[in-house]
């Protein structure tokens, strides 16, 4: 247990930032994952109609540091050439 008023402080802004960070990549996740989903089965229409949402949760995430921007970029940019490959495929 923290003795001090400032380390007392720091576990609840520690708190705080967890319960956000939490919130942001449960959301983050949900998005991925239904994009996901949708390529496992085979929608390319659906993937590419999800994938805007799911760009949208990433870029939130890395600028509220809850992922690294790097990480962001490379999560679209492989889901992105699902969706590519899927659509080739169905051609």
């Amino acid at each position: 247990m923290a003795n001090t008023q400032s380390a007392q402080k720091q576990i609840r802004n520690s708190y705080r930032k967890w319960l956000r960070n939490r919130q942001v990549k449960g959301q983050m996740r949900g998005a991925l994952q239904m994009v996901r989903e949708a390529i496992a089965a085979g929608d390319a229409a659906q993937a590419l109609a999800l994938m805007p949402k799911a760009a949208s949760q990433l870029d939130k995430a890395a600028k509220k540091n809850v992922i690294h921007p790097n990480k962001a970029a490379r999560l679209k940019s492989r889901l992105m050439q699902q969706i590519n490959a899927l659509q080739k495929q169905a051609q």
